[in-house]
């Protein structure tokens, strides 16, 4: 409950007519303002469709300048909720902000953080299988070596990218050809979830089956990619951006090794 008090709290102060009323240009509110802030809600609750009945008789359509300035400036804990007094200032509170009560209020913005994660999500996976689609293109250009492919993707300063240009670089100065004729080589990438999910850093987990055949330039030798690991993403952002910072790959520099 704790964080419901605080979001309606910040509802309160972005509501229209809070905003565009005297409130809106105070940083901080005094007694004084309270009191202006406990006549808009009585004017606006006196035209609350959820207010005409009986449930006017049941919670009033009124709050106190005290009992809002209590609201806005303790620190509640979830006993709190246990006051009758205090659902019924609620109900009110969620009333003047557009909802039935305190209960339709809490599940819309339940609904609210499920369809925000779910987006977060959505955007997270997105970057990894853009990065695979990248690493794919990536190989098709070899033994031409452009790395400035992943700009987009993964962060210039970056530790992964280093990694990951020294590695095909060697491999493009040894006239590595990534053979695609008959869908020789593909890729393949599924069950990505995230594991560390924190305002500037996310790390994602993901299975990826990657197929691959290489053929070394005017011998034809062939070296194979045939293996399903786990891959770790290690995604931040940086100037409100998001991008790839690093990658745990238990296989890379594979081909590398190989004499």
């Amino acid at each position: 409950m704790k964080t419901i008090y605080n979001a309606i709290r910040e509802e309160v102060v972005r509501h229209p007519k809070v905003k565009n009323s005297v409130l809106g240009n105070v940083s901080e509110w005094k007694r004084s303002h309270y009191i202006i802030l406990s006549e808009i809600i009585k004017e606006e609750l006196s035209e609350a469709e959820e207010l005409k009945g009986g449930k006017k008789f049941e919670i009033g359509n009124t709050i106190s300048h005290v009992t809002l300035q209590r609201f806005f400036e303790n620190d509640y804990q979830d006993k709190t909720h246990n006051d009758l007094r205090f659902l019924k200032t609620l109900d009110k509170i969620c009333i003047f902000l557009g909802y039935k009560d305190l209960n339709a209020y809490i599940q819309s913005n339940k609904e609210n953080r499920l369809d925000n994660e779910q987006d977060d999500h959505a955007f997270l996976t997105k970057i990894v299988y853009d990065y695979c689609a990248t690493v794919f293109e990536f190989y098709k250009q070899f033994p031409e070596h452009h790395p400035e492919i992943f700009k987009d993707l993964v962060f210039k300063d970056s530790p992964f990218l280093e990694r990951a240009t020294h590695f095909s670089k060697e491999l493009c100065e040894r006239d590595f050809k990534l053979v695609t004729k008959n869908n020789r080589s593909n890729y393949e990438v599924f069950d990505i979830h995230i594991v560390t999910d924190e305002p500037e850093k996310k790390i994602l987990e993901s299975q990826e089956f990657w197929n691959l055949l290489f053929k070394v330039g005017e011998t034809g030798e062939e070296h194979f990619v045939n293996q399903l690991n786990t891959q770790i993403y290690f995604i931040r952002k940086i100037d409100n951006v998001w991008k790839i910072w690093d990658n745990y790959n238990p296989d890379a520099g594979r081909l590398n090794h190989k004499k």
